[in-house]
């Protein structure tokens, strides 16, 4: 599968940014249907990194929102200005 189709948009909310910080996580809002193996691979494509973890929730609203733990030798916060959310 597409890993554009699979990642819909990064969350910049101020829990995501706290996460990003304190966790080394980052947060998604990804496609209905994904798993998470699928989610951790899409992430290692597109930012080049190595996830060690991804837990998912589906929110209240119906969407489908990922939190994605990166090993410790990469930035949650380096992918986020590449994203420019901080």
């Amino acid at each position: 599968m597409d890993p554009y189709k699979i990642i819909k948009h990064a969350l910049s909310t101020e829990k995501a940014v706290r996460l990003m910080e304190s966790e080394n996580k980052l947060t998604f809002i990804v496609n209905l249907k994904a798993n998470k193996e699928e989610i951790k691979q899409a992430v290692e494509k597109m930012f080049n990194v190595k996830v060690e973890k991804v837990n998912t929730e589906v929110t209240p609203r119906g969407e489908k929102k990922a939190y994605v733990k990166l090993k410790k030798e990469y930035s949650a916060l380096d992918v986020s200005t590449q994203l420019g959310i901080v």
